[in-house]
């Protein structure tokens, strides 16, 4: 099953995304990620609802492709 974002464009390892809504970041001390923040370089896990990737503030981030749209 291919991984798709909230628009359902197909995302694939190595793609930039950007983020549709503003997101509150658990355990990373009260980070927010706001809404068009630019996300490179993504990695597909192997749930086609999760990708993970590094943003400015956090490394190591999962997040749901629902909450993002291909840059």
């Amino acid at each position: 099953m291919p991984t798709k974002d909230a628009n359902g464009a197909e995302l694939t390892d190595g793609c930039s995304i950007t983020l549709i809504k503003d997101l509150k970041v658990k355990g990373s001390g009260g980070v927010t990620l706001k809404r068009g923040t630019l996300i490179k370089n993504i990695r597909l896990t192997d749930d086609p609802r999760e990708i993970e990737c590094n943003a400015d503030k956090v490394k190591g981030l999962v997040l749901k492709t629902e909450f993002v749209k291909r840059a």
